[in-house]
């Protein structure tokens, strides 16, 4: 506590001392002359933070096993950044110079974290499509002779295997595919979902706001209701409910959970909806439709929808990765996709073991780690991409 007092201490004084040469050294600039305390005090704590990530990087590569194995996720994550930095500006560079000329426009515009987040999200679509193609094995193949519990890394002298670079399950399937088919299976239902949700709370919440009266009292009062209770717990006690009924009633309890939290997160499409339409519903092309005699699915899906696309479109990405993230939390609590589908939520569970390695061999306990990063992966790059097509489409300019 003492040396973190004093090293806050120390960089208030480096950041008076930073202004005030800034100010003596320019003649008062503006630039300097306007700057308070604390924008200084962020440009110290900017540069101390940057110098310890250079020198906890050099402590990743250090030859001492003892330091590096301190300081190697560190390094990993570090590692990674760069990477996909420089792969999204590889991939933006290409978008410039490849393409029709609308594509080309797009990429131009595209700032860096949009072309990161695209470049995501195509390689997880392409994993999910042609998973079957890309896996080496399939997803609930145990794989004779092999054992289980391989440690990743493909260290023979650590227990691992180098035919499986990522190892083991528990009982012996191999995780890389079962991570290669977790993006079908976890991205492919978690956007099925989304779609579902926002066909539903999109269609009620436009009728609500068109018909109004009765009607979007009931559907105003039944969302709140719902809205009420929270969701994880209200989605974890209905697939309770339905792993009971599913057995009998024949249904994989995979539907079951899609319309669930479709149904849990369209309430709040549904007031969002409800919001934007009846901000266009007194507009005045939308009283020419009605003096046209056009009908209701006309009003809602022609004149609203398109002037609500905006809103919806932030709102979408928003949705996708909540249902996403309780896709993933109801398998890691054993009651989401079932085996032997694999799930990066269940794999999370599954592969927990193998964080007790973390000390000696840090590579071993990547394994449970790949699962959670693919899903903070997909989230951070969807919402890049969203906040980029909302920027768009709301008219803003730099």
């Amino acid at each position: 506590m003492i040396w973190f007092v004093a090293a806050l201490v120390a960089m208030a004084i480096l950041a008076w001392g930073f202004r005030f040469a800034g100010q003596s050294v320019t003649g008062n600039a503006p630039a300097f002359r306007d700057m308070s305390f604390g924008v200084a005090y962020g440009y110290i704590l900017g540069v101390v933070v940057l110098a310890w990530l250079i020198w906890a990087y050099i402590q990743g590569r250090s030859p001492d096993p003892q330091i590096a194995n301190k300081f190697f996720f560190l390094r990993i994550a570090i590692e990674g950044f760069i990477l996909f930095a420089i792969a999204a500006w590889i991939f933006r560079l290409l978008g410039r110079s490849v393409g029709t000329t609308g594509s080309k426009r797009m990429f131009r515009s595209m700032p860096l974290t949009a072309a990161f987040g695209m470049l995501v999200i195509i390689i997880y679509a392409v994993m999910a499509i042609f998973a079957g193609a890309i896996a080496p094995y399939g997803q609930e193949q145990i794989i004779p002779g092999v054992a289980a519990n391989i440690i990743p890394g493909g260290d023979p002298a650590m227990g691992g295997n180098p035919d499986f670079p990522l190892g083991t399950d528990q009982i012996g399937r191999d995780i890389l595919s079962r991570l290669i088919y977790g993006a079908q299976n976890t991205v492919g239902i978690a956007f099925a979902t989304t779609v579902l949700a926002f066909f539903l709370g999109g269609t009620f919440g436009f009728l609500a706001a068109t018909l109004g009266g009765w009607l979007d009292q009931v559907l105003s009062r039944m969302v709140d209701v719902l809205m009420a209770i929270p969701s994880l717990i209200f989605a974890l006690l209905l697939m309770t409910i339905a792993s009971v009924w599913a057995p009998e009633l024949g249904i994989p309890l995979t539907v079951f959970m899609v319309v669930i939290i479709a149904v849990i997160d369209s309430t709040r499409v549904y007031r969002l909806a409800r919001a934007v339409g009846q901000n266009i519903v007194v507009m005045d092309y939308i009283e020419a439709a009605k003096l046209r005699g056009e009908g209701l699915g006309y009003l809602m899906f022609k004149e609203i929808l398109p002037n609500a696309t905006a809103p919806l479109l932030a709102e979408f990405g928003l949705r996708f990765c909540f249902v996403f993230l309780t896709i993933a939390a109801l398998s890691f609590l054993g009651v989401g996709i079932q085996p032997p589908l694999a799930d990066w939520g269940t794999m999370v569970r599954d592969l927990g073991g193998f964080v007790n390695f973390a000390a000696f061999a840090p590579l071993a306990a990547t394994a449970p780690l790949l699962a959670a990063g693919a899903i903070a992966l997909l989230t951070v790059a969807v919402n890049f991409v969203v906040d980029w097509m909302l920027y768009r489409s709301s008219g803003l300019k730099e």
